[in-house]
């Protein structure tokens, strides 16, 4: 049995983090949704850069590096191995939205065009998912949304579930004999039950992107030694100076004998004592791996595998290729039903509350003031707090409303 007065003080939380949270949550399903469309979108509108016509012979790759370095504003870091003869060849520069691509028509032998994240409209709709359009600003106003969204998903499912007398039944129930608000509310209830756990897990996708959780996450990965390995990137790895280097061709011809799963590529050394690194970019993550190679010698001077991640990264990985849907058409499908049906049950509880709300009242339920939240409540709410900081300081500050609220009632009740 359901504790009585517990559930109308977690439905009061829920409520009004709910009502606090819905514009940000729809706009959060809406431009995830769309995002998800990004490759699919973007594919044909940049086809004239990355896509060449093969006539001729090509051009050496070392000399194709030679084009893109004098095109790029910075020394592309790696290339991308072409599968295809139509592909052009792209040499990165830069990370993240840092990022400048310089493509290579080697047919041609010139620079096709450049391509950089900034001039997409995915762009702008990632900006807008991720920080409103703020800056660093708007990526905490997501943060304390997302963090919120935790205690709805959790309230949301105590204060759903049936009484014993109700059965199974009530879990799949959405009534549409009983009007317009039970509908709505059922079927806020009853969706949001079902994917409360993918909610969950969609938002656990996304959190490692954040200022306040997202560094503390770091921070964590870094003391306890479970983030990449420190020659990940190839730091503290060198080439033994001797001679000239060996052609990009070289490279290219060790990196395709590997026979990697996803997408190819090789990272650039910066110097003369930097290294070549081959690697595949693959959802199935396990597959992931990486050589290092003397740019002099040709030789593998080290290698690196999946399992050489530590686990706290391989967890937010993951996680965060769940939440982009990037696990194949399956995880692209559930991603985007996520996406649909958290609008449609923010949509279902905002219609349901605008019918049951009584002109010129908000509505919120009601708790009896008698009523003491038990030590568990509080343990659970600390944790929140701890693991989620922004939570904890808008928990904080609501606390303080309510007791200075409380003091001048009393003030008043008195005087």
């Amino acid at each position: 049995m359901k504790n009585k007065k517990l559930n109308q003080w977690l439905w009061k939380w829920h409520f009004i983090a709910g009502i606090i949270a819905l514009p940000f949550i729809v706009l959060l399903a809406i431009t995830g949704g769309v995002y998800l469309f990004k490759d699919a979108y973007e594919a044909p509108l940049q086809a004239p850069i990355t896509v060449v016509e093969a006539t001729g012979d090509p051009i050496s790759f070392q000399e194709q590096w030679g084009l893109a370095q004098t095109t790029l504003h910075k020394a592309p870091n790696a290339m991308v191995i072409p599968t295809e003869n139509t592909q052009a060849t792209e040499f990165i520069s830069g990370r993240f939205s840092h990022k400048n691509s310089a493509y290579i028509n080697p047919y041609a032998a010139e620079v096709s065009g450049t391509i950089s994240p900034k001039d997409s409209n995915m762009y702008t709709v990632r900006k807008l998912h991720g920080e409103l359009l703020l800056g660093k600003f708007g990526t905490k106003i997501i943060e304390l949304v997302a963090s919120w969204m935790f205690v709805l998903i959790i309230t949301g499912v105590y204060v759903f579930w049936p009484a014993k007398k109700e059965g199974v039944k009530a879990f799949f129930r959405v009534r549409t004999s009983l009007g317009k608000r039970i509908f709505f509310r059922d079927l806020h209830t009853v969706l949001g039950f079902w994917i409360s756990v993918l909610l969950l897990m969609t938002l656990a996708g996304g959190m490692p992107w954040t200022d306040v959780f997202g560094g503390n996450f770091r921070s964590l990965q870094e003391a306890t030694n479970t983030g990449f390995p420190k020659t990940w990137d190839g730091r503290g790895l060198h080439s033994k100076v001797t001679g000239d280097a060996l052609p990009l061709d070289h490279f290219v011809d060790l990196a395709k004998s590997k026979n990697l799963d996803g997408t190819l590529h090789i990272g650039l050394p910066q110097s003369p004592e930097g290294v070549y690194i081959v690697y595949n970019q693959t959802y199935d993550l396990d597959k992931q791996q990486r050589f290092y190679f003397d740019q002099y010698s040709g030789k593998q001077i080290f290698q690196h595998n999946w399992e050489d991640v530590g686990v706290l990264m391989r967890g937010r990985m993951w996680f965060m290729a769940f939440h982009q849907g990037q696990f194949g058409y399956w995880n692209f499908l559930l991603m985007l039903g996520v996406a649909i049906l958290l609008t449609v049950i923010a949509l279902a509880g905002l219609i349901s509350y605008l019918k049951r709300k009584e002109k010129g009242k908000w509505g919120t339920p009601k708790v009896s003031a008698k009523f003491k939240v038990g030590y568990g409540v509080v343990a659970v709410v600390i944790l929140l707090a701890i693991i989620f900081p922004l939570f904890g300081i808008s928990v904080a500050l609501i606390a303080l409303y309510e007791f200075f609220k409380n003091k001048r009632k009393k003030k008043q009740k008195f005087a």
